[in-house]
């Protein structure tokens, strides 16, 4: 990998942010697009989110797209609706059509080998089944689905009757699924209190289809905060210290995307989730104090891109 002159391999890359977790990373390795080259005239790694756009930057599709260029993935997009949204509050949604989105996913497709592809916020039955159908279509085998039901806000960003479409249509296709416990509890139709009715409920999310789930305990209480990964066959948890902030924006949509970025690039599952998990946690405690409300997270974890003017 070739990156401002300084070459690395392809594993420090990817365990980057596993390494660096207690130190701001050295800039020569953190700017945009640290694209994985087997060499010179190899394509660039290209992962694909399909998903809102957030005016105020700190979410969706924005937060996706700085998430992939921070892992060295080089970011495509298929925007599913335009939101009028700052740190405090959702002040509108336009919703484009089915056909619309389709057709960026298929235009995209046609000219671009996508390695993987990421999910958010598809809001009605409609646009979930267009979805469902094109990564069909597409034989994408990388997907990560970020149900996203409502905003950190409060805004409901998922009509209740879509519900269905998205565990019927879009979890089967998914290689992984990326819950937070509400967004869990709505999927399986019973509430989590405890590890135990968290395990059930990743079982039931891989029974409808998916071949793994990743279920967060963001919204849980306790010191530490516990993800935890099912594939099918076993559980991995993963900890973090559960931070006090209030930049918490978009971490959701950061999070798949980071596995997403680390699925394109090859990296097991397993890993993906590792290295994915200790980013988020170093973006919270670098979060961007812009804002009111919930300010989002630091992207790119306080990294310079260009050298400070004389």
């Amino acid at each position: 990998m070739v990156l401002l002159g300084v070459v690395t391999s392809h594993y420090e890359q990817v365990h980057f942010y596993q390494q660096n977790t207690r130190t701001v990373p050295p800039s020569s390795r953190s700017l945009c697009y640290k694209i994985s080259m087997a060499n010179e005239q190899a394509r660039p790694t290209v992962a694909m989110t399909i998903a809102g756009s957030d005016s105020g930057g700190g979410a969706g599709i924005q937060a996706d797209l700085k998430t992939f260029a921070a892992h060295g993935v080089y970011g495509t997009s298929a925007i599913t609706a335009v939101t009028a949204q700052n740190t405090q509050t959702v002040a509108g949604v336009s919703q484009l059509t089915p056909e619309m989105i389709g057709l960026q996913v298929d235009t995209v497709f046609e000219d671009i080998v996508v390695d993987a592809v990421k999910t958010g916020m598809l809001a009605t039955s409609p646009i979930i089944e267009v979805v469902a159908r094109k990564l069909g279509e597409l034989r994408v085998d990388k997907v990560v689905v970020d149900p996203v039901m409502v905003s950190k806000s409060g805004d409901r960003l998922l009509q209740p009757e879509a519900v269905k479409s998205l565990r019927d249509e879009l979890v089967p296709r998914a290689l992984l699924v990326t819950p937070n416990l509400p967004e869990a509890e709505a999927l399986v139709g019973f509430p989590l209190r405890d590890e135990t009715s968290i395990h059930a409920a990743a079982r039931r999310i891989v029974e409808m289809g998916a071949r793994a789930v990743v279920v967060k305990g963001g919204h849980a209480t306790g010191d530490m905060c516990v993800d935890w990964l099912y594939d099918g066959r076993r559980f991995m948890s993963f900890t973090a210290p559960r931070l006090s902030v209030r930049n918490t924006h978009g971490t959701g949509c950061t999070f798949s995307a980071a596995i997403t970025a680390q699925l394109a690039l090859g990296v097991t599952l397993e890993k993906a989730v590792e290295i994915a998990k200790a980013y988020l946690t170093k973006a919270l405690e670098n979060g961007l104090p812009l804002g009111r409300g919930h300010g989002p997270v630091d992207h790119f974890i306080g990294q310079k891109v260009w050298p400070e003017s004389d």
